[in-house]
């Protein structure tokens, strides 16, 4: 809890310390609903926690390497987890738990995971250069388009839209029109890697991270994607990769905010309108 959260009375209080839920790296998380996560990691497992015991609700098994994406289904129990094996999985938090549908068809690591707003359809993205759609109940896939040198770094569906954005090693950011697998537009290609991305929840707004090294690059962008002048807002502060961006939960109180994550050991929060960090 943040010093003066609301719920904090009193001196401020130890954090708690739990056993490690994975036995090597932790390689993804994601949130699954207020009180849950789910995580990946390099020991192929994929584990769903309880945010306030810390306790483990369910670990999934299955991969044959590396767990490399973790995502969720929009309101729902569904969990999605991708790969080094070159396959995306999908397993069901109760009921009979477990895994209920696999997607392979990727010739290399599975490195973007994105599911649709109604949760019927998956994306999938890798360093195959391969951008591939799935129907999430049969496990058929859809769709499959090809790019060359589009080394996929991360996918983030549109929310209520037939959208997705990727980034790619390539430089450039694509946004994919999901019912044709067509590519809808193409950002003007930035100086480094783009390592990740993020939609804002109105859907109206992207984020990129790019990859830097000495203080030069590392910065996160702001899109608009109405638009296609340009970017909007840099923000430049990290002094190595920006490996992670996200927009923040919009506060009565606050402005809008975003944050990034770096290869340099910190972590940014930034005024997503002026580029000035809190």
């Amino acid at each position: 809890r943040a010093n003066g959260s609301a719920e904090q009375t009193g001196p401020a209080r130890a954090t708690r310390q739990h056993d490690p839920v994975h036995t090597d790296a932790v390689t993804s998380v994601g949130a699954l609903g207020p009180d849950l996560c789910v995580s990946g990691g390099r020991d192929k497992h994929v584990a769903v926690c309880s945010w306030r015991s810390g306790a483990v609700l369910r670990r999934f098994t299955g991969h044959e390497r590396e767990v490399t994406k973790v995502t969720s289904a929009p309101g729902s129990s569904r969990i999605f987890s991708a790969s080094r094996d070159r396959t995306a999985m999908m397993w069901e938090l109760h009921g009979a738990a477990g895994l209920s549908q696999r997607f392979p068809g990727h010739e290399l690591v599975v490195t973007g995971l994105a599911v649709s707003p109604d949760g019927s359809q998956l994306c999938t993205g890798s360093r195959d250069n391969t951008v591939c759609t799935w129907d999430v109940e049969t496990g058929e896939r859809l769709g499959r388009a090809a790019i060359a040198r589009n080394l996929v770094t991360h996918l983030c569906w549109v929310p209520g839209e037939p959208y997705v954005v990727q980034t790619s090693e390539d430089k450039t950011i694509r946004l994919w029109d999901s019912r044709a697998l067509r590519v809808a537009h193409t950002f003007p290609a930035k100086r480094h890697i783009q390592t990740c991305c993020d939609v804002s929840p109105d859907g109206r707004l992207c984020l990129s991270s790019s990859s830097g090294c000495a203080g030069e690059g590392g910065e996160a962008t702001l899109w608009d994607l109405r638009q296609t002048r340009g970017w909007l807002c840099e923000y430049k502060g990290h002094f190595q990769t920006t490996t992670s961006c996200v927009f923040l939960p919009r506060g009565a109180a606050l402005p809008p905010g975003i944050a990034t994550a770096s290869s340099d050991g910190t972590v940014k929060v930034w005024d997503r309108d002026t580029g000035g960090r809190g």
